[in-house]
């Protein structure tokens, strides 16, 4: 598929999504739209398999027309839940498909719409009842919880409800995902774009559920540096999983792990998961606080990217001392402000060989009191800080707060100093948003790479220059941007002066003329 055939499909989704924009909320219309996207999905992989299955056994028959209650149709639906269960983790049988009850909804009857809502109400909790007792039931309990048909939103009647979900399923039946081409993955991109939309359109919300791509990307290429393979990767505030896919486009991952406070983004985030081919054997995200309630404190990861919420509240409960998240460094972060609480866990769970990279406020440089006792111990009795990268100002959705990428590692090879990058002036403005272009991204991650000392954007602080600072981070103390400016010719600015009140004088003399004329006094 062409380039132009992708962004042709994001917008015919995006079209098809903005059918539900005028009667609820951005966050709202969003759960709905790529619920029903996903629905279709799941339906064309069993629709796609199930085909395969038959063909490979001899049968001449399309799944989607086998008779459930013929006896040979209870063997084929039987033999095919056998087969893709286990594979694919769930099962929906040939009545139950996208493409059937999207049909069925946009047929009339006496000038109406089909009746079809409690009917696909109950095939969207038989695809969550079909993983029960399996390896899978986990990762589809509840995910259709945010698809409410009975929402007065949807309409006033219940016949208004079915109507508009019949149009927006039949609509969604026209699209092919083009799932044969195992190469690509056209509707994962599709689905990153709508979820990219969305935000857009949240405001403060979206930074509930996404990263923007720009930075997403940075932090990917950051702590996929020289490396294809990665065993494990984790987002402690996973959002809707972009962030951990994103990773996967710069190398090869074995097994994805995330957690997400939110029950909504956390349905999202498997969804997405799915949706990108990632089998369920090979995903763990759990529901929960990640602070309070943490879920994989027994494991270790290779990579750890986060965009955890800036200067978020927390319990800072004094029972935290004893957890060996935060014991050793004596001091816990400031309930008002869990942003080191945060850095902390991702410590504890990073491989001893392994990088992270997370998105903090700028505050995290250079606070004081339990802040600065964290930050110096990390410094100083770690070295487990590599690089501090400042990026510009508005580049996320809900805020225009400047923010920095932290990289850490517990087996740095350059010990003896660390990077400080000033990336702040390094974007394009655009509307209401600044941007990171792709040459301002190679930069940044060139930079780190690299460890490159470039004038005014970058320079190598020893660890003895950063104890002078009293373990103050702030970037401008360590990359000198200043811009000497332009020396000012006193005497020409003065003789200028003289000349433009010359000039003035002689206009008034001639305006006190034309005034004389016409019988004015000036």
């Amino acid at each position: 598929m062409s380039e132009d055939q992708k962004r042709q499909l994001q917008q015919q989704l995006w079209n098809i999504a903005n059918t539900l924009r005028g009667k609820m909320d951005a966050d709202e219309f969003r759960d709905y739209i790529l619920g029903f996207i996903f629905y279709k999905y799941l339906s064309e992989k069993i629709h796609f398999t199930a085909n395969k299955i038959l063909q490979d056994s001899g049968e001449d028959v399309d799944y989607t027309n086998v008779d459930e209650n013929s006896e040979t149709g209870k063997e084929i639906v039987e033999a095919i839940y056998e087969e893709v269960v286990e594979d694919l983790g769930y099962f929906l049988k040939p009545s139950e498909l996208f493409s059937n009850i999207a049909k069925k909804g946009h047929q009339k009857q006496e000038g109406k719409s089909n009746f079809i809502l409690a009917e696909l109400s109950k095939i969207l909790n038989n695809i969550e009842q079909s993983t029960l007792g399996t390896n899978s039931e986990d990762d589809f309990e509840h995910l259709f919880e945010d698809l409410d048909l009975t929402s007065s939103k949807l309409g006033k009647t219940e016949d208004e409800k079915n109507t508009l979900i019949s149009k927006v399923l039949y609509h969604l039946d026209d699209i092919d995902f083009n799932l044969s081409d195992t190469n690509a993955d056209v509707l994962g991109d599709a689905y990153e774009y709508l979820i990219a939309q969305f935000a857009s359109g949240a405001g403060k919300k979206a930074g509930e559920f996404y990263t923007p791509q720009q930075v997403s990307t940075i932090l990917s290429r950051i702590v996929t540096s020289r490396k294809s393979q990665l065993k494990s990767v984790y987002d402690p505030t996973c959002g809707s999983g972009s962030l951990l896919l994103r990773v996967a486009r710069e190398a090869k991952v074995s097994d994805f792990y995330g957690q997400e406070m939110n029950r909504t983004t956390y349905n999202l985030a498997r969804m997405n998961m799915i949706l990108h081919g990632i089998n369920y054997s090979n995903f763990d995200i759990r529901q929960e606080d990640t602070l309070e309630k943490p879920q994989h404190l027994d494991k270790t990861f290779d990579a750890i990217v986060a965009n955890p919420p800036f200067s978020a509240k927390w319990s800072a409960n004094e029972l935290h001392l004893l957890d060996e998240r935060f014991s050793q460094y004596g001091k816990l972060a400031p309930s008002s402000k869990a942003d080191f609480a945060f850095i902390q866990h991702m410590i504890h769970h990073l491989d001893e060989n392994g990088i992270m990279a997370v998105v903090m406020p700028h505050g995290v440089l250079f606070r004081g009191a339990a802040e600065l006792i964290i930050r110096k111990y990390l410094i100083k009795e770690k070295n487990y800080l590599d690089a501090v990268i400042g990026l510009p100002a508005n580049i996320f959705f809900g805020t225009s707060i400047p923010t920095c990428i932290l990289i850490f590692k517990k087996c740095r090879e350059a010990d003896e100093d660390i990077l400080f990058v000033d990336a702040s002036k390094e974007f394009e403005k655009q509307k209401n948003q600044n941007v990171l272009r792709e040459e301002h991204i190679d930069k940044i991650v060139d930079t780190y790479q690299n460890r490159e000392v470039l004038e005014k954007f970058s320079h190598k602080a020893t660890l003895q220059e950063i104890a002078d600072n009293d373990y103050n981070l702030n970037i401008p103390r360590y990359v000198d941007t200043f811009e000497e400016e332009e020396e000012i010719d006193i005497q020409a600015v003065m003789a200028e002066i003289k000349e433009l009140e010359a000039k003035r004088s002689q206009l008034d003399l001639e305006i006190e003329v034309y005034f004389k004329e016409l019988g004015l006094v000036f």
